[in-house]
């Protein structure tokens, strides 16, 4: 059964005008379906009755992967940034919508100046300090990086930083929901990874974020969440998170998503990062370059690995 299947079967059981609205949307499990990066004033917050509970399209998973992060709320390792904390609750849409527990949720993002940890040759772009001077070095191999566990409330949190960009991408944090597995060694192995996905932020919280030190030392063109490569401009239902606070007290970023913990994931091809081709230097002379995942030497390759598609919902082709 596809997504627009359970969209519209659970839409015509609301009945109603509020649910014909809504007809084959496809909106987030349980979110509010705001489009658009540059809401203007307070968001208003939808009613219990408006909302409707179905998969969360999935998304690529884009490059910099890594197996094994370690289980941990506090991914930071000592990199510097504006302290965000992100709090996703997932949702068994197959059943009620419950939410649920036991689920491992596995976050990864760059840090305030594009790099990823275990990608010492990938440069993210415009004008940027070598990764080697940033707090930890780029060598450190799972910094911002890590896995919780849903509580009985279906919330998995993590304390982090907000993410820099690279290559004309928008500001992301990438993210997979796996469950039927376990915590083995310190990481998390087995089971199904039932959603991947990416969190989008406003782009207003981006400007905020970005005037500071140390985002401000990376300079040059960055992406707008409404030309994004892989964001799909439906609101929460393609990532878009709910954020709150500011940069000097933290950042609280909120999502709600519905898998069905019975799918796996399929892989597809990789693509849809938006970054360079090897051919194409950046402004700096380096070539931007999504590489592989580093063999056990620890050497980053430049050859992108497959990008990840999960849940029974669409996959989008960007």
């Amino acid at each position: 059964m596809t997504d627009s299947d359970i969209s519209r079967r659970r839409a015509l059981a609301l009945g109603g005008a509020a649910a014909g609205a809504v007809l084959g949307l496809g909106v987030s499990s349980c979110s509010s379906p705001i489009r658009g990066s540059h809401a203007s004033g307070p968001r208003k917050t939808p009613s219990p009755a408006a909302e409707l509970c179905v998969l969360t399209p999935s998304t690529t998973a884009g490059p910099f992967h890594l197996e094994g992060a370690p289980f941990r709320r506090d991914i930071t390792d000592g990199r510097q940034g504006v302290p965000l904390t992100v709090r996703l609750t997932v949702r068994d849409e197959p059943h009620a919508c419950a939410l649920l527990k036991g689920a491992a949720v596995e976050i990864w993002q760059c840090d305030a100046w594009g790099y990823y940890s275990g990608y010492p040759t990938a440069r993210p772009g415009g004008t940027v300090p070598a990764a080697s001077q940033e707090a930890g070095g780029n060598q450190a191999g799972t910094y911002l990086r890590g896995f919780r566990t849903t509580g009985s409330d279906g919330v998995a949190e993590f304390a982090t930083i907000f993410p820099g960009w690279y290559a004309s991408r928008a500001p992301h944090i990438h993210v997979r929901v796996h469950t039927g597995g376990r915590k083995t060694g310190g990481t998390y192995e087995g089971g199904k990874l039932n959603w991947t996905g990416q969190l989008f932020f406003d782009d207003r919280h981006a400007d905020a974020v970005y005037a500071r030190s140390p985002y401000s030392r990376h300079t040059g063109k960055r992406g707008r969440l409404a030309q994004d490569t892989v964001y799909g401009g439906g609101g929460a239902r393609d990532g878009l998170t709910t954020v709150t606070g500011d940069v000097d007290g933290g950042l609280l970023a909120t999502l709600t998503v519905g898998i069905d913990p019975t799918r796996e994931s399929t892989e597809k091809g990789a693509g849809g990062e938006g970054v360079r081709p090897p051919t194409s230097p950046s402004p700096g002379g380096t070539p931007e370059v999504p590489p592989s995942s580093p063999p056990p030497g620890g050497t980053a390759q430049t050859k992108p690995p497959p990008d990840s598609a999960a849940s029974a919902s669409h996959t989008p082709s960007h």
